[in-house]
């Protein structure tokens, strides 16, 4: 049995596990006032990849948005363990999968919001959709839009720097020293997937118009790196959306920038024409 819990203006949690949680908006009504399986299957669901060690009332925000437009949410949360040991990040992004392949939400349009390293859990879930693209090619179908947020992109000591940061910040130097010795270790364990799921996060199966967030200043995501990902995908076809800034926070624009943050979104939302109601944001 579910575990729920009554929130705020016709929203209710569904506790799916312990790191997932769908959040139904009842705002989002159909427009003859009959809620009919059909339509409860064509209401897009926004899938939300938060950082690490995000908190609940930072993550609010953001859902806040896609309530305001009629998305139900479902929030999948990351553990360090899962990029520590990249194994354990495949199987999260496998059943990940899996649950987006239920009949609960099989039939559903998706959109993806990803902050920092819930991009590497998208990574891990496109890892399995490369394997086998005519088994998930309705689920790549299936998928509107992409937003990014504050992607770890860059070098490897670019993603130990992250996970001093927001892991062990008191100790973010001795983490990020520990942490390549770690991949140096283990590198089959660990750098070999690391190259994987970034090359199919390159060669992404999904063509979906995508947006993206970041920022020239930020230690956890190159900015050149981030450019060329976007040039590379602007030349394999897809539509991107862009939005830089000189001076911002790591999975903090939002906060530092919220009228350009919300003018942009609202914008991209309004191109893929899929919002059950109009943004108001």
């Amino acid at each position: 049995m579910l575990s729920r819990t009554a929130l705020s203006r016709g929203i209710t949690a569904h506790r799916l596990s312990k790191n997932v949680t769908f959040y139904v908006n009842e705002i989002a009504s159909p427009a003859s006032g009959c809620k009919t399986k059909a339509s409860q299957d064509l209401k897009p669901l926004m899938l939300m990849l938060p950082w690490l060690g995000s908190r609940p009332q930072a993550v609010a925000k953001y859902c806040e948005i896609y309530f305001r437009t009629g998305f139900d949410v479902l929030v999948v949360e990351s553990e360090v363990q899962e990029f520590l040991w990249p194994r354990w990040g495949l199987d999260h992004g496998k059943s990940l999968l899996e649950l987006l392949q239920s009949e609960r939400f099989a039939s559903r349009p998706l959109l993806v919001h990803a902050f920092s390293i819930g991009g590497y859990t998208f990574g891990q879930l496109l890892v399995h959709v490369s394997r086998d693209t005519q088994k998930y090619q309705s689920l790549t179908k299936r998928i509107k839009g992409q937003v990014f947020d504050s992607l770890v992109v860059g070098s490897l000591e670019t993603m130990a720097i992250g996970l001093g940061k927001t892991v062990f910040p008191r100790f973010e130097t001795l983490v990020k020293k520990i942490s390549m010795l770690y991949f140096g270790m283990f590198k089959h364990q660990t750098v070999d997937y690391f190259n994987t799921s970034i090359d199919v996060f390159w060669n992404t199966p999904i063509p979906a118009p995508a947006l993206f967030f970041f920022c020239e200043n930020d230690p956890l995501s190159d900015a050149r790196s981030m450019e060329d990902l976007i040039d590379y995908w602007r030349k394999c076809g897809i539509n991107i959306t862009a939005k830089k800034w000189e001076d911002s926070t790591h999975a903090g624009h939002l906060k530092r920038h919220p009228q350009e943050y919300l003018t942009t979104l609202d914008s991209f939302l309004s191109s893929l024409q899929i919002t059950p109601l109009k943004a108001k944001m």
